[in-house]
């Protein structure tokens, strides 16, 4: 348990130090905002309690918050996502599978399962995050253009943050 605690710890400073140093600095004609940090919150272990989920996620948004001075847009995105991640688990995945296997992974999971699980939660994400951020339905087009365009990117980037993780 020490070892995957550790493990967690070094991924969350990998990521965090990669979107506040590279994917900030990555904004494409104003509609496409990569956001790699959510991919911790994809690899949490299945066995992960709710409440720790959720502690977890609002941690990570605030932490990411702290630093772009967003005042709580990432922190209460992060939450909806952890909060939703559980349903979205149970959609996608059978009871036994979680049981046997640790965490989310397209190495253990599949390409086209953790394709869908991705997608859904980071659409869900940049959905509640850029709405949160523009404050008002006038845009409501432009807005979910964006959420289209962004969750698109930051899934290639975290499907390629996986394909350069995985264990032969």
């Amino acid at each position: 348990m020490g070892k995957s605690i550790i493990r967690y710890a070094i991924w969350f400073v990998i990521l965090i130090l990669l979107q506040l140093v590279v994917f900030n600095n990555l904004q494409l004609s104003g509609y496409i905002n990569p956001y790699i940090y959510v991919m911790f919150i994809l690899i949490l272990p299945y066995e992960i309690s709710g409440w720790l989920l959720l502690i977890i996620g609002f941690l990570t948004g605030l932490t990411v918050d702290t630093f772009m001075n967003t005042f709580g847009m990432h922190s209460s995105a992060t939450l909806l996502m952890a909060f939703l991640r559980p349903y979205v688990l149970s959609l996608f995945t059978d009871r036994e599978d979680i049981n046997q296997k640790g965490s989310p992974s397209m190495r253990i999971n599949g390409f086209v399962w953790f394709l869908k699980y991705s997608i859904a939660l980071i659409f869900m994400h940049h959905l509640s995050l850029f709405f949160i951020e523009s404050f008002t339905f006038t845009n409501f087009f432009h807005t979910l253009w964006r959420v289209i365009l962004s969750t698109l990117i930051t899934t290639i980037f975290i499907l390629i943050g996986q394909l350069l993780t995985v264990k032969k």
